[in-house]
């Protein structure tokens, strides 16, 4: 069996459905078409279900296949609510630098000016890293998720409801090794980059992340369907049922319910793809940042040698296979999987959600769904 990997955001997932995506040509189907056959090889490829969106300036198009529960065989509805794992991320971030630009802090400041003893074992200094190493993921700190302890509570699913404090998951990352660079080196993916950035909103603004990204970011988009839960595991309305296929002798498992403690700013959030389209698009096109800020979002360090994918603050800006370029993130939490791309105009949107991950990457369905998403893209 391989190794389990809890990545929440998914960036090594991202990078495997780019390397297998190819051009789109000009007598290919339309940007929906070959989005919804993606969904349906999704699906052939042992999804329950699989939902998408295609936006090219105010028209939207939906493409779904599956079931969003497979008790009840009720299709997928691509308005359903699901967990959006690390794309949570792009909110946090974007707290952060509203909050620089409100001159309540500096993104150069270091993480012990905010949270002083934090960052302070084996080996690691806060006083090194900056809130910028943080959002960019070149602090150098481990992935809390990688500690074998954590990783088989998370995929069990036994307790929806276990206390996980901020320093808590913190200790458990900091604990997996000692440095292995300097921090502002190279990029290395890390939630507990995302769980400190919560926790300097809150030493800032004395609120959660959860109030600070509903009171700016929510509540001001209208994004009636995005919620940031902090300790309800239960997910409301309507949304998909997520699945976890066997990774340990476990038959396919309804995991809807899960913690949502494990990654809080780093992966909490529940939304739909229209909400998260309506987020991506205010946030590349400025309406969210001051542009100094906007400029720090979009500043990126690079992710791999050939240069076609970088990380900004909270999201991947990426040159897919047929030249394009666009803004990206994705999620990868217990039953769920989804991404988004947008054109830095956000003009042109593509975004998709599967309802089963069991915390391996380069699956068949990823990679499909995932291929279908970019050519989707460079359709439109």
């Amino acid at each position: 069996m391989k190794p389990l990997r809890l990545t929440a955001a998914g960036a090594a997932l991202a990078l495997a459905a780019l390397a297998g995506a190819g051009p789109a040509h000009a007598d290919t189907p339309t940007a929906a078409g070959l989005l919804q056959a993606g969904a349906q090889q999704g699906v052939a490829d042992g999804y329950p279900g699989v939902i998408g969106l295609v936006r090219q300036g105010d028209t939207t198009q939906y493409v779904h296949a599956g079931v969003g529960d497979l008790s009840t065989r009720v299709p997928t509805d691509p308005k359903a609510r699901f967990r959006i794992g690390s794309n949570t991320k792009a909110f946090t971030a974007t707290v952060l630098l509203q909050l620089e630009g409100e001159q309540r802090l500096s993104l150069d400041d270091t993480v012990a000016k905010w949270l002083p003893g934090a960052v302070a074992a084996n080996g690691y200094d806060g006083s090194t890293i900056t809130i910028r190493q943080l959002l960019n993921h070149t602090s150098g700190l481990p992935d809390y998720a990688k500690d074998t302890g954590f990783a088989l509570s998370y995929a069990l699913n036994t307790e929806p409801t276990k206390a996980w404090p901020a320093q808590t998951l913190v200790n458990l990352g900091l604990a997996q090794h000692r440095p292995t660079g300097t921090p502002g080196g190279q990029w290395s993916y890390s939630n507990t980059n995302y769980v400190l950035a919560g926790m300097v909103i809150k030493a800032v603004t004395g609120n959660d992340a959860a109030t600070e990204i509903r009171q700016r970011i929510i509540e001001p988009l209208g994004l009636a369907d995005t919620t940031f839960p902090t300790s309800d595991p239960t997910i409301s309305g309507n949304h998909l049922h997520g699945y976890e296929y066997p990774v340990i002798g476990i038959g396919i498992r309804d995991v809807t319910v899960s913690d949502v403690q494990t990654f809080g700013p780093a992966g909490a959030i529940v939304s739909t793809l229209d909400d998260l389209t309506a987020f991506s698009r205010a946030l590349v096109t400025g309406r969210l940042l001051a542009p100094a800020q906007e400029a720090e979002l979009k500043t990126t360090v690079p992710v791999t040698a050939d240069g076609t994918v970088g990380y900004g603050l909270g999201i991947i800006h990426v040159q897919l296979p047929c030249g394009q370029w666009a803004w990206s993130h994705n999620g990868a939490v217990l039953g769920y999987f989804s991404d988004w791309y947008t054109s830095d105009d956000g003009a042109k949107q593509v975004a998709r959600a599967n309802n089963e991950f069991h915390l391996l990457a380069g699956t068949k369905g990823q990679q499909d769904t995932g291929k279908a998403t970019v050519d989707a893209y460079c359709a439109l």
